[in-house]
């Protein structure tokens, strides 16, 4: 008589098999739905004019400038902020960028799509909690993970100005005032004041003048 594994050939251990391919085939498609951000557009810049951004682009920076303001913020959650950071456009694969006059008719239609998202992934609870967190603006990681969206927009509409959009001037003001956490407004008022070449651009060592492989400077 040949010996069998009572537990391997239980039903419980059978279902347990399809549930894990299951979440495994959730996972992979998660991971193609992600690409979709990459090739949809931000809306907003159609009505300014000038400028092209995905969604993907404003979820990096919006995410790298969360993890920024949570130095200036200790007390926030910084892992809990990034995750934020990353999700709250999430929807915006399915159903686009809704800029402010999409908003006024179909406002609703992004939570409706995260939800769905939540639905078909096994980690979708934490994606629906974080977006909901997200859009009611209470707590502290929420408010920065805000600051952190419209400071991205500051900065794209910055770049706008220094290109020669009149738009863009009276847009900034606007957005600047929707800044909640101190920290937030501090960097908001730099963003207008700094040039956003500056980084890069710097006319006192004048490194992009002298380009010598010689020099100990260039080599650095």
């Amino acid at each position: 008589m040949a010996w069998t594994n009572p537990e391997c050939d239980s039903p419980w251990v059978h279902m347990k098999k399809i549930n894990k391919k299951k979440e495994l085939e959730q996972i992979t498609n998660f991971i193609y739905e992600m690409g979709i951000h990459s090739k949809t557009p931000r809306s907003g810049l159609w009505f300014l004019g000038t400028g092209t951004q995905s969604v993907a682009e404003h979820l990096f920076r919006v995410a790298m400038i969360a993890y920024a303001l949570c130095y200036l913020e200790p007390k926030a959650d910084k892992n809990k902020v990034i995750l934020m950071a990353l999700i709250h456009d999430i929807g915006e694969g399915r159903v686009s960028d809704l800029n402010y006059i999409h908003q006024r008719y179909g406002r609703l239609i992004e939570a409706q799509a995260v939800a769905d998202i939540a639905r078909s992934v096994p980690f979708g609870k934490e994606i629906e909690r974080l977006y909901l967190e997200e859009q009611a603006k209470e707590t502290l990681e929420a408010k920065i993970v805000k600051d952190a969206d419209q400071l991205e927009w500051i900065a794209t509409l910055r770049a706008e100005e220094e290109k020669g959009n009149l738009k863009a001037k009276k847009w900034l003001q606007t957005a600047l005032k929707r800044l909640k956490t101190e920290s937030g407004l501090k960097i908001g008022k730099l963003v207008l004041k700094i040039h956003p070449d500056e980084w890069w651009f710097d006319i006192k060592d004048k490194w992009f003048i002298n380009r010598d492989p010689k020099d100990k400077a260039w080599k650095k």
